[in-house]
């Protein structure tokens, strides 16, 4: 096994401050980010909303983010700790998406060495990935057989067969007492999703997160600057 020196740690733990940093300023739209514990940098507690006009508008979804010692060369793992019915989730929580694979050449796996992780990125990039795959699935390379068959005959009969449909419904109600246990006011409209924020004040502490910079005003003046644009592709049909 390969040993991680003094300078491993502190390059990956300055990256990670950095990024937190930069995710407390300027949030991920639909994301909340916090320690899972304050003086452990390398274990990130994700807390995702589902996006308006998709199965999961309303959802609370909690996951959580690990980082090994020599990030960000190596990827972190991406775990949901909410119970989640999807293609792309295996049914212990963890998310098989490319950008989370270690760039390695496996032609048995279908993908490019391109599209897996690199350097250049980051929980930024994890995060909208992530997103994009809740409302797009792959089903290529399903890590869930079943919700993979389920999908495809929700999409292919337009939304007809609405088994897969109903149970993310289910999943998305269960949440909501979680989120109410937490204190969370979960956004339902594109307005409260796509919130716009601005940076905290230097004396402020570094807990603080896109709810306490919530500009109502900014949302009125500004128009198609929003994060998430309506799409079909995983709208309910009527």
């Amino acid at each position: 096994m390969a040993q991680h020196g003094p300078t491993h740690v502190a390059s990956s733990q300055k990256a990670l401050m950095l990024e937190m940093k930069s995710l407390q300023e300027e949030p991920v739209e639909g994301f909340k980010i916090t320690l899972v514990d304050e003086a452990d940098l390398y274990n990130w507690e994700v807390a995702i909303f589902g996006p308006p006009n998709t199965h999961y508008e309303g959802g609370y979804f909690k996951a959580r983010l690990k980082f090994p010692i020599d990030y960000p060369y190596s990827p972190p793992a991406f775990r949901f700790l909410t119970k989640m019915w999807h293609p792309n989730i295996y049914e212990n929580g963890d998310v098989c998406i490319s950008i989370l694979h270690p760039p390695v050449d496996d032609p048995q796996s279908g993908e490019l060495p391109s599209e897996r992780w690199n350097p250049t990125q980051n929980v930024r990039t994890i995060l909208l990935s992530v997103i994009s795959l809740l409302n797009e699935p792959n089903t290529f390379s399903p890590a869930n057989v079943d919700a993979s068959v389920m999908y495809r005959k929700w999409r292919d009969s337009k939304g007809k067969d609405r088994e897969y449909a109903e149970i993310i419904r289910k999943q998305v109600l269960a949440t909501k007492a979680e989120a109410e246990r937490d204190g969370v006011k979960v956004p339902t409209t594109l307005a409260e999703y796509c919130v716009r924020t601005r940076a905290p004040p230097p004396d402020e502490g570094s807990d603080l997160f896109y709810d306490d910079y919530y500009d109502d005003e900014d949302l009125e003046d500004e128009d198609g600057d929003c994060c998430y644009a309506e799409d079909d592709s995983g709208n309910e049909e009527s």
